[in-house]
């Protein structure tokens, strides 16, 4: 009898605390792009994360958009609180992690997840780099390396990429001048319409993640004599872009960490799923002497757009010495061509 007394006493006085902390739950917006809409994984994702949110102080609305332009035009306007983009897109509100989905700057999966844990570490020196203007970063994470999927298997060299015509973001100059630089004529397109270009052979050559290969049916602009180039090219990311204010510092330090875990092991079981999806028949293997080459290309290439002003020098900077930590023996280890203070 004592002790439901004391039972419902607790209860009692605990009572008005949980009415408190349910009123003072603020509830926020967050435009999330994904091609597929609501069936797709990266809004999934994003549900988990609204469910894990709300016991940090914030009730999640999920608004979702196929039409990533859209999503970013509605994150300026303020119709989000926060928006889910591509790196490459989210340039625009944060320089920083947009360079990140630089050409040839993360080789694989293990830098990747190297960087997204520094930028979640709340490292003093890093930490600052998250808020540029009005906006701040709440979280980075994986959506795949990229390749070059190509409708003939004859472009299986730097030299033969010469001449053929590429479809590329048109909102990434990265892109263009990559393709510019090595002979390729460039097509301007957007992530609605570069997959339709590619299988309906309009262009003999796309850049994307093997996400793409069964979403957006990369394999029927393969067919029947088609692959895809084993080389990555870069990493493409998710990231949370808010609007300054809309959260507070604890919330973001918080949403930073779970990007860095639960939602990067969340990502790459997809992506490793996808990765299975293709046929084994696509891939193209490259000599070691093309490796090489592509590497020098996409470096030189990174090197002139971070003095255009194109990509973050800190970014360079801090990429280029992960893959030096991963592997010393790289050529650029020995030099200082990507260190911010050079």
């Amino acid at each position: 009898m004592f002790t439901r007394k004391i039972i419902a006493l607790t209860a009692a006085l605990l009572a008005p605390l949980a009415i408190t902390l349910q009123a003072e739950a603020q509830e926020r917006t967050i435009c999330v792009f994904d091609i597929i809409g609501t069936a797709g994984d990266q809004y999934n994702i994003m549900r988990d994360y609204a469910t894990a949110a709300s016991a940090h102080g914030y009730k999640l609305n999920l608004k979702v958009y196929t039409d990533e332009s859209i999503a970013a035009e509605d994150l300026k306007a303020s119709q989000c609180d926060a928006a889910v983009l591509t790196g490459i897109r989210g340039r625009q509100f944060n320089n920083f992690t947009g360079s990140l989905d630089s050409i040839g700057a993360v080789p694989n999966y293990d830098a990747l997840r190297t960087v997204i844990q520094v930028i979640a570490s709340g490292n003093d020196k890093i930490t600052p780099n998250l808020k540029q203007g009005s906006f701040e970063v709440l979280g980075v994470g994986p959506m795949g390396a990229a390749y070059l999927f190509v409708k003939d298997q004859a472009i299986n060299n730097v030299n033969a990429l010469a001449g053929k015509s590429i479809a590329v973001m048109s909102y990434d100059e990265a892109q263009g001048k990559m393709a510019s630089r090595v002979g390729m004529s460039p097509v301007m397109s957007d992530i609605t319409n570069f997959a339709g270009r590619f299988n309906n052979h309009s262009v003999d050559i796309c850049f994307a993640p093997v996400l793409a290969y069964s979403a957006l049916e990369l394999y029927k602009g393969m067919e029947p004599d088609g692959g895809i180039i084993d080389y990555t090219l870069g990493q493409l990311t998710m990231q949370v872009i808010a609007r300054e204010g809309k959260f507070n510092q604890e919330f973001a330090a918080w949403s930073r960490k779970y990007f860095a875990t639960t939602v990067f092991d969340q990502a790459m079981r997809v992506i490793n799923t996808a990765q299975k999806e293709v046929d084994p028949k696509w891939w193209i293997t490259i000599s070691d002497d093309d490796r090489i080459r592509y590497d020098e290309m996409m470096r030189d290439a990174r090197i002139e757009l971070t003095d255009q002003g194109v990509y973050s020098k800190e970014m360079m900077s801090l990429l280029r010495n992960i893959r030096c930590r991963m592997d010393s023996a790289r050529a650029e280890c020995s030099d200082n061509k990507e260190v911010a203070n050079r």
